[in-house]
């Protein structure tokens, strides 16, 4: 249990005892657990023989970056993605496959980021897209009994929304001028090296989450 008046703060592994007074957070495969070869296996049973999230199926390039990019439709990315399809296969189940890869946000990392929001600004910077966000929006706003994720981060960044995409540098240029966020003063944490590494060569400090690493292992209880 808490000792009454302790807070939680970085550790000085993750934080290496520099100012940090701002924290952004991915959300798939940091907050919220997640399972690519799920939707792999429901798009092969649909008929999808070469079905992975990097597939390119419409003039050589990837309909799975343009709708997290925002560039598509939800209607248009069902569209292409039936012409690779068994015939006769519902626009539900296409979505069904698609969602298939979100799994839960634990309460466990709910319970920590309300937590660490009282002593950090906390944000959500994600590559995602308008399917999947519903998705995860529903279930955590049925779960936790919040409105939106803005409960509890003081903004969130979604690729599909803001037209730009992790590693690109553009991306996080905009996160800090949108934020108004100290580079040096801010920890981006995510599962992927290459979004830390384009992260740290935009200023920002980085940690990688490690496959075997909870974001519960990043703080320690403080006075």
């Amino acid at each position: 249990m808490r000792k009454l008046g302790t807070m939680l703060k970085l550790t000085s592994a993750v934080s290496r005892d520099h100012p940090i007074h701002n924290i952004i957070f991915d959300f798939g495969g940091v907050i919220c657990n997640i399972d690519f070869k799920l939707s792999e296996m429901k798009f092969r049973n649909l008929g999808f023989k070469g079905f992975n999230p990097s597939y390119s199926v419409e003039d050589g390039e990837d309909v799975f970056r343009r709708i997290e990019g925002g560039k598509i439709t939800v209607p248009e990315f069902i569209s292409v993605l039936k012409k690779q399809l068994h015939p006769g296969v519902t626009d539900e189940a296409v979505l069904e496959a698609w969602n298939a890869m979100m799994l839960d946000i634990p309460a466990a990392r709910v319970k920590l980021l309300e937590e660490v929001r009282k002593s950090y600004r906390i944000f959500i910077l994600s590559n995602s897209n308008e399917v999947h966000y519903n998705k995860f929006l529903g279930d955590f706003i049925k779960n936790y009994r919040y409105s939106s994720f803005t409960d509890i981060f003081e903004k969130t960044w979604f690729s599909f929304q803001i037209h730009l995409q992790k590693p690109s540098r553009e991306i996080f240029e905009y996160v800090i001028r949108d934020g108004k966020l100290n580079p040096p003063q801010t920890l981006f944490i995510d599962d992927s090296i290459q979004h830390v590494e384009a992260a740290s060569q935009a200023g920002l400090r980085s940690y990688q989450l490690k496959a075997y690493e909870e974001i519960q292992d990043l703080f320690k209880e403080s006075p």
